[in-house]
């Protein structure tokens, strides 16, 4: 219900911004960081550090690719060779980059994918997602500095 009200929140303040601020990578994130707080892939650096390496990795490979202004998968309606070893590059990376800086986050793999696909192509589609990144990050912290929530929200998970 927590990840369900700040998910909510964060979408409205996109509406409100302009940007697409709910993807497939910020709706993993919010329950991660909410509904297992206590296991490494919800703690804040790795959630930073994962889609930190995600966004470098997915931008190094769409320049690597020379996909930087090709048109996103959604709008050719299929992967091109080039966009199918950007994305699989990418998430290697990706995982790479999480096993090296000890920082497991599951969710940064569809930010990779996010990015390699050119669905949060550079511009403001990728500041949206980030946008959306940082509201569910920074929120989540917040409110697991109240215990008596933390509390209830982990119970709400174990039962």
């Amino acid at each position: 219900m927590l990840a369900a009200a700040l998910l909510t929140v964060t979408g409205v303040i996109g509406h409100l911004i302009g940007l697409m601020v709910l993807t497939t990578t910020v709706g993993p994130t919010a329950y991660l960081l909410l509904a297992h707080p206590d296991t490494e892939a919800a703690q804040v650096r790795s959630a930073l550090l994962g889609h930190a390496a995600a966004t470098v990795s997915g931008l190094a490979c769409l320049a690597a690719f020379g996909l930087w202004r090709r048109p996103s998968i959604v709008e050719q309606h299929a992967d091109t060779l080039a966009q199918i070893g950007a994305q699989a590059l990418g998430v290697g990376l990706t995982l790479l980059a999480l096993v090296v800086l000890d920082a497991h986050h599951p969710p940064a793999a569809a930010t990779a994918l996010m990015i390699t696909s050119g669905i949060a192509r550079p511009g403001l589609p990728l500041f949206g997602m980030l946008t959306g990144l940082a509201i569910v990050i920074t929120s989540a912290v917040a409110l697991a500095k109240i215990p008596w929530l933390r509390e209830r929200t982990r119970r709400t998970f174990q039962d």
